[in-house]
């Protein structure tokens, strides 16, 4: 028998989804743009950098963005938003002309004719994605495949940051949509932030003038429960030395703390709760990583990667991958690769994280992911879609 608590819930959704289906009647504000990001994580990535330079190019469009109750804490001040579900969250997904996400906006909307929807997507594909993940069984059993062709369907426009994700979008997510090539607008900073700027971000997190920091950020496992990194923090500092600080930034499906991994230690930080990761980026002297999509954000700053990826094999067989990030070709591989703590180790004490070999490789990868992104990205994009006819 329903509880009353679930009785209530049902006829609220009912009333709002009621609500809504007038408010499909309504005109279209022109000049209302909702933004969204990470699943109604707050302000982040591309949708934050298009709406910064949208307020500055654009300042009669006005930005809301989406966010879940129970991240609302993140939203700075004076920033407008909605939360995801409520009545003013369906009145403003059924009148705004500009939807900007890099994921998906909840709850099941109806686009309408004139409503214009930019896919910024949130990183370069090394994973399957898409409709790619139907040859990987444990992902095609969780995985409706309908639905994600239903919300390509909705896309007017999908950003791309290099000629590999425009390929891997155009066959994983098909679809009528404008490709824009235009490079990531959450990589501006990487070429715009002054050292003083540099400075101050390193200094708030509280790393020491000359101490070199080392961005430690892995990925999400699809076959792993929680956050278990492939190396030891606090080791990895203790053996390289006090000239050196450990940031561990654990994904954020895990949370906003990498939890014991990061504590007992006073040259090992934990960044997860950080708002922005750029500004983590910009703060570190090089990056430790196996296969996030950070990475090739990263080859903009031109500083040190090393891949740590113990395993690389168990991870190709679960999830599957686009190229060997681990073949060493030019193109394919940022820097030295490890795949034991002592290895990892062995590549700072000897300076190997910083040779003419590992520019070498940083220098093809960049060339090979990182073509559009110049510090205008932002500009480009915002020009572009906000110009376009609705």
């Amino acid at each position: 028998m329903p509880t009353r608590a679930s009785v209530k819930r049902y006829v609220r959704r009912q009333v709002l989804r009621a609500v809504y289906r007038a408010d499909l009647r309504r005109p279209l504000d022109p000049d209302l743009a909702v933004y969204g990001a990470y699943w109604n994580r707050g302000v982040a990535c591309n949708p934050a950098a298009i709406h910064a330079k949208a307020r500055e190019l654009v300042p009669h469009v006005r930005g809301l963005w989406v966010v879940s109750s129970r991240h609302r804490d993140r939203m700075p001040p004076g920033v407008p938003y909605v939360i995801e579900g409520s009545r003013p969250y369906w009145r403003a997904m059924a009148t705004a002309t500009y939807l900007v996400n890099n994921s998906s906006f909840p709850g099941g909307f109806t686009k309408r004719p004139g409503q214009r929807y930019l896919q910024t997507h949130h990183g370069t594909p090394l994973k399957t994605m898409g409709l790619d993940q139907r040859a990987y069984p444990a992902l095609a059993r969780t995985t409706d495949f309908d639905k994600i062709l239903a919300h390509v369907g909705q896309w007017d426009a999908s950003l791309s940051s290099n000629p590999h994700s425009t390929e891997v979008w155009d066959h994983v997510y098909p679809g009528g949509y404008e490709r824009l090539d235009l490079g990531y607008p959450r990589n501006d900073v990487y070429f715009t932030a002054t050292a003083e700027e540099i400075a101050r971000v390193r200094a708030g997190l509280g790393i020491p003038e000359g101490q070199t920091a080392l961005l430690y950020a892995p990925t999400h496992r699809d076959y792993r429960d929680g956050f278990v990194p492939d190396l030891d923090p606090r080791r990895l500092a203790g053996e390289l030395g006090p000239e050196y600080v450990v940031l561990v930034r654990a994904h954020y499906f895990y949370g906003r703390s990498a939890g014991p991994a990061a504590t007992g230690s006073a040259r090992v930080l934990d960044v997860t709760g950080h708002p922005r990761i750029e500004e983590l980026c910009l703060a570190a002297d090089a990056l430790i990583t196996d296969y996030s999509s950070l990475t090739f954000d990263y080859a903009c700053l031109d500083r040190p990667i090393v891949v740590h990826a113990p395993d690389w094999a168990a991870y190709r067989a679960v999830r599957g991958t686009y190229f060997d990030l681990l073949s060493g070709r030019p193109g394919d591989t940022p820097g030295p690769v490890t795949t034991t703590p002592a290895a990892l180790a062995d590549v700072f004490r000897t300076g190997e994280w910083r040779s003419p070999e590992a520019a070498a490789l940083r220098t093809a990868f960049r060339a090979r992911f990182c073509p559009y992104d110049d510090g205008r990205a932002a500009e480009r994009v915002v020009r572009h879609f906000f110009a376009a006819p609705a």
